[in-house]
């Protein structure tokens, strides 16, 4: 029998045993359940990843000029925002904590300072994206580019609040594992960014032909037209939660708790995407075409690594929602079939990029030049494809317990420390180019995916206690 402490304590142990290895293997029921979260969950990151899919396909029919600015300007927006991003992902633990605890009242007070925080966000990642120029300059990056990527940046400045208010509205309904009106969000934003799509960068139905950086000002009124939409479907579930707004949504202890709580999460997407951020300007010192190349394998490895990103996302929601109800045992069961379901898929992708480089890169070049490049990238892809799945869940599972900081120093070691001087001494010390600069980030990938499943071993076998913003001032 396990002991139990009062709920308003939050802590919860076994009597009588010291875990030590905290991972169990599930049964056929908990996988049942994470995969009923996880495959909408899938549906929502593929949708948003085929956003951009569908950008770098509809502009790479342009030139490789647009194609790279796509790559660079997109680059660059995700760099400035990503922080964000990552630090509002905070909500993970709060809300499916409080679900989990049967707390509806602190779930809609975390989601209301989380809109707080969100509208602060925007002024602080559009002042950033007005650097673009300066930036792109001193990145050493291709005259020809520069111009295009620097409207593309431009054109994104619109789209940045929306940006961070579906994230709040998105990782809060994950968190209630109400995952549907998303979804159908999704398609509908996808549907409208292909029609914006094919009227702006080709100029039909009268409207200027503005290649890539129409791309852009399809994507911000998409993003626009995703939260609205949004809002509209999911407003029976959103409203019990947004409406009233709630006494104390504006305390500065708990805002600057949340702070405390997100920001490392937001690091170490910083940390992670930047490092790829850091491969992409290498790749312009290389030239266009390894950067069209880079940007074409990159899209194919990002899309597939969406499958484990949403199994990430059940993950936290699985883990939180067993923390939050004081049952241990439902969190491990949780962590392991999260982790063999996002090891088995990225497995299968990566004999994918293995065996069919070629014919994967012409879906989206028609260049000779990258699509060589493109074709000598995707194996070394298929080689990280299988760590890039592993610490993606084991972030996600680390994300439900509100263990924010360790993931932040695993990526900071395995990326910078280790991982993006190898590549850069690789591509261009011993000449290998390209492929040197992507075995740099495979060795880096594996640093941290081993770090982080230690980390998950540690912290699911010892004694876990709800989080409380307030505590983290």
């Amino acid at each position: 029998m396990g002991r139990r402490w009062p709920v308003s304590s939050r802590v919860f142990v076994l009597e009588g045993m010291r875990v030590t290895g905290a991972l169990r293997w599930p049964a056929r029921d908990d996988f049942r359940t994470v995969v009923s979260l996880a495959v909408p969950v899938v549906a929502v990151q593929v949708g948003l990843s085929a956003m951009g899919l569908i950008d770098t396909l509809m502009v790479g029919r342009v030139s490789a000029p647009d194609l790279a600015a796509v790559a660079l300007g997109n680059l660059f927006f995700f760099m400035v925002a990503v922080f964000g991003m990552g630090l509002l992902m905070g909500l993970d633990p709060l809300v499916s904590q409080a679900v989990g605890a049967q707390d509806p009242t602190g779930a809609a007070i975390a989601m209301q300072r989380g809109v707080v925080l969100a509208v602060a966000l925007t002024f602080l990642a559009g002042a950033g994206l007005l650097l673009a120029e300066p930036a792109f300059r001193l990145a050493a990056q291709p005259d020809e580019v520069i111009p295009i990527a620097v409207r593309y940046a431009l054109w994104s400045i619109p789209g940045v609040l929306p940006f961070y208010l579906f994230v709040v509205l998105r990782q809060s309904l994950q968190a209630m594992s109400r995952v549907a009106p998303i979804v159908w969000t999704i398609i509908g934003a996808n549907l409208l960014n292909v029609a914006l799509n094919w009227v702006l960068i080709w100029g039909n139905l009268g409207a200027p032909r503005l290649g890539a950086v129409g791309s852009s000002i399809a994507s911000s009124i998409s993003r626009w037209g995703l939260v609205v939409l949004l809002v509209a479907m999911a407003w029976p579930l959103l409203k019990p939660y947004l409406q009233p707004i709630r006494p104390g949504i504006l305390r500065l202890r708990a805002l600057v708790g949340m702070v405390r709580l997100g920001a490392p999460i937001g690091a170490q997407l910083q940390l992670e995407f930047g490092a790829f951020a850091m491969v992409g300007v290498a790749m312009g010192w290389l030239g266009t075409e390894s950067m069209a190349g880079h940007q074409v394998a990159l899209t194919l490895a990002a899309f597939a690594f969406m499958v484990p990103v949403g199994v990430a996302a059940a993950a936290a929601v699985h883990v939180g929602h067993g923390v939050g109800g004081e049952r241990l045992e439902l969190a491990r069961r949780s962590a392991s079939a999260s982790l063999l379901l996002g090891l088995g898929f990225m497995a299968t992708t990566a004999l994918l990029f293995l065996v069919f480089p070629r014919a994967l890169s012409g879906l989206f070049t028609v260049d000779p030049g990258t699509l060589v490049i493109a074709a000598a990238l995707l194996p070394i892809a298929g080689v990280f494809q299988i760590f890039d799945g592993l610490q993606a869940v084991s972030a996600g599972i680390l994300r439900g317990v509100g263990d924010t900081r360790v993931p932040m120093l695993a990526n900071a070691l395995g990326f910078w420390i280790l991982g993006i001087p190898l590549g850069l001494l690789l591509a261009f010390p011993l000449s290998m180019g390209a492929e040197g600069l992507w075995w740099g980030l495979a060795i880096g990938l594996a640093i941290v995916s081993i770090l982080l499943l230690l980390r998950v071993r540690n912290q699911l076998g010892k004694e876990l206690r709800r989080v409380e913003v307030e505590r983290l001032t």
